[in-house]
């Protein structure tokens, strides 16, 4: 154990996880490759959770904070503050959503804590709709509505939680329906749900779910979910924390898969956005953002230094069509890992669009979730240079894998020779 790890163990909470049997100290990164302490180089296909989307160290981004920080780091939404607007502007007109207005967070946990205080607000209600297997964030409100038993670590509630069934396709009663009479029965499911309610606020969803093991129902599920919604004066919160910004390759937004009845209500972001500075943030059209009737400030969220890195991040992803990157080295590399686990009996499924990709395993011959191969993968991948993630709802047995939006097709190839060694060392 290394003295910064007895450190650690020293002073934080016995459930602030850590990676590995012997957790490493990330020192710099540069484009898609970090190094430890001790100096080892890795290829980061995790991104710390997604959020170094673009590169380590980009310049552009580097060079926007620095800039920024020797004008005025800090100011607090009580000024005005002109990258907030810029970026504000920006997002707006990206989200699709008419006449939107935009409030920045410092978290996607804050993000969709706003979120669900706006709908519910709007709407006059607590009860919320989510989907089974989710996960929202850790504040006091989104872990009661995160359908991931591994993530909610409290029955308590300022809210009253219903889960809807869609986010995961190949698991639960209707696996082994086709695509349409799978969405046929989770709206059905939904209509029999609202049946039995008295006023829903929203559903939130994450159009793939991120922490659930990059799992997502058929396209056009909430398309389908929304004509139901509508009905009932029910809003749609599309939590696009993990999705957001080109990730999925063939959309702009996960929600966009699932465009029938046009944009969500409200829709939230985060991670990605700073490529590591700490953005978050809610959109939504005036008439839901502008119900509260209460003053409110955020004093970090939307800060001159992280929106200048977002609006140079943003600039940059838009600027180098990191949409179609992540499309075509994102489908190279899910076909290439794709035939890696054909030859791995432990693989259940390999799954996921643009680079935003998860392997599930499985104890080999049975259906039954393998965390304890998840974790030897992640050791081995790491010992071969390479850092992942995992996750899952079924015992945290989905390597997660999710590099940044520059990655280049020699560094996908890499990766997923790594990740056959590992598969294959792991058993």
């Amino acid at each position: 154990m290394t003295g910064l790890h007895e450190r650690h163990l020293a002073v934080s909470p016995e459930w602030l996880a850590l990676y590995y049997r012997h957790p490493i100290e990330l020192t710099h990164g540069e484009g898609r490759h970090v190094w430890d302490a001790d100096g080892n180089r890795y290829l980061d296909f995790f991104g710390g959770i997604l959020t170094t989307m673009t590169a380590h160290a980009l310049p552009e981004v580097t060079k926007a904070v620095a800039e920024q920080a020797g004008r005025i780091i800090h100011s607090s939404t009580l000024y005005l503050n002109r990258p907030m607007v810029e970026m504000a502007e920006r997002i707006a007109t990206l989200s699709g959503i008419p006449d939107a207005r935009v409030f920045f967070t410092t978290s996607g946990t804050e993000a969709n804590d706003t979120a669900l205080l706006l709908a519910t607000a709007y709407r006059g209600s607590n009860q919320i709709l989510a989907m089974r297997n989710s996960y929202h964030g850790r504040s006091f409100s989104t872990v009661s509505i995160t359908g991931n038993q591994a993530w909610s670590p409290t029955s308590l509630s300022p809210l009253q939680t219903l889960y809807v069934h869609g986010g995961v396709r190949t698991r639960g009663p209707y696996a082994e329906l086709s695509d349409e009479a799978f969405i046929r029965a989770c709206v059905a499911d939904l209509e029999d749900l609202l049946g039995h309610t008295r006023n829903p606020a929203a559903l939130i969803a994450e159009p793939i779910q991120g922490v659930g093991g990059f799992t997502s129902p058929p396209d056009g599920l909430f398309a389908a979910f929304r004509e139901v919604l509508d009905r009932h004066g029910v809003l749609w919160i599309s939590d696009e924390v993990q999705t957001g910004w080109g990730r999925t390759g063939e959309h702009f937004w996960g929600w966009q898969a699932h465009a029938g009845n046009g944009p969500p209500d409200i829709l939230t972001f985060a991670k990605g956005i700073g490529n590591g500075m700490s953005v978050g943030g809610v959109v939504a059209r005036a008439e839901v953002m502008n119900c509260l009737d209460a003053n409110s400030i955020s004093t970090f969220g939307g800060s001159p230094i992280t929106m200048a890195a977002s609006l140079a991040n943003l600039s940059y992803v838009l600027e180098h069509d990191l949409q179609g990157n992540a499309r075509r080295v994102g489908g190279l590399l899910i076909e290439r890992l794709r035939s890696v686990a054909a030859g791995s009996p432990a693989v259940r499924e390999v799954r996921g669009r643009g680079l935003m990709i998860g392997i599930e395993l499985v104890k080999p011959g049975t259906d039954e979730a393998d965390p304890d191969a998840a974790a030897a993968v992640l050791e081995a991948a790491r010992a071969g240079g390479l850092l992942i993630g995992k996750g899952g709802g079924h015992n945290t047995s989905v390597l997660r894998i999710a590099p940044p939006l520059t990655l280049t097709v020699a560094e996908a190839e890499e990766g997923a020779a790594i990740l056959a060694d590992a598969l294959h060392a792991a058993g």
